[in-house]
């Protein structure tokens, strides 16, 4: 690729794979509504709003590949996330539609399917059961990707994340936890693969136990190299095994299940 933009690019995991993901473009093409003052030599910033369907035709224009980390990451007011969420995704698919379909990766995320109990295993087929506004408009994302490829062929990549992450942080982490590595191989798959279509993946690392099946994506050849397992026996110590009856312990979505509809922003943001 000679130009690819990555959308959240000031946030954790969008500085991971721009740290991991240089090589893949000429020009990486940096975005986010936060200061970008780090750039380094291939970098091009580009400070935009996603809410701004001018400015983002403008930031799409030229790329022939988008990683899409762009958003509202957690729960929060429904306003907050409409803007970045629903109406930033609708003027990033336009954008590329009218600048020859570039393909994208989609960051979605595992509380598309936060009503799902740990010990169900589920596959991508399964209906959506979102945890929270935030769940909801990830699978209005992946709704919004599905008719836009049958629609207009644009391939996208729906990576329904669990944890991205440096480490697994708490024990239920220890079953979705993605690793950066692990991403950034992922990312290298969509964009190489002869083919794409518009699959949905299961975003997490080669943990054990295992609450979500990748079959339905194995044609793009990814294999997780990484586990959570080296992390369980301190994690079991310290924060500890939760509660039983505790969200923690029995939904897939963990505390978000818990959370109400804020109508103002919350002070600290789940994960």
């Amino acid at each position: 690729m000679k130009r690819l933009l990555i959308t959240g690019a000031a946030g954790n995991m969008g500085k991971a794979m721009r740290q991991r993901l240089g090589h893949l473009a000429e020009t990486i093409r940096i975005s986010d509504i936060a200061p970008l003052d780090d750039a380094a030599a291939n970098e091009e910033p580009f400070a935009c709003d996603l809410a701004d369907s001018d400015a983002v035709l403008r930031m799409v224009e030229g790329c022939d590949g988008i990683l899409h980390f762009g958003g509202v990451p957690s729960e929060n007011t429904f306003a907050s996330i409409l803007d970045s969420n629903i109406r930033g995704l609708h003027n990033l698919y336009e954008a590329a539609r009218k600048h020859s379909k570039p393909r994208i990766l989609f960051a979605s995320s595992n509380h598309t399917v936060g009503f799902y109990r740990q010990d169900q295993f589920i596959g991508v087929d399964q209906p959506t059961r979102p945890d929270g506004l935030y769940g909801a408009s990830k699978c209005f994302g992946e709704g919004l990707a599905q008719m836009y490829f049958h629609k207009f062929g644009q391939e996208t990549a729906i990576v329904r994340i669990g944890a991205c992450w440096p480490r697994p942080t708490t024990v239920r982490m220890l079953s979705i936890w993605l690793s950066f590595d692990d991403m950034a191989s992922l990312a290298e798959r969509v964009f190489k693969a002869p083919y794409l279509g518009c699959p949905t993946i299961w975003g997490v690392s080669d943990n054990q136990p295992k609450w979500w099946d990748n079959s339905a994506s194995a044609y793009l050849g990814w294999v997780p190299k990484d586990s959570s397992e080296i992390y369980r026996s301190e994690l079991e110590r310290n924060p500890g095994i939760p509660d039983r009856g505790s969200s923690q312990a029995k939904w897939q979505g963990g505390g978000f299940v818990d959370d109400p509809i804020y109508t103002e922003p919350p002070r600290a943001l789940n994960r």
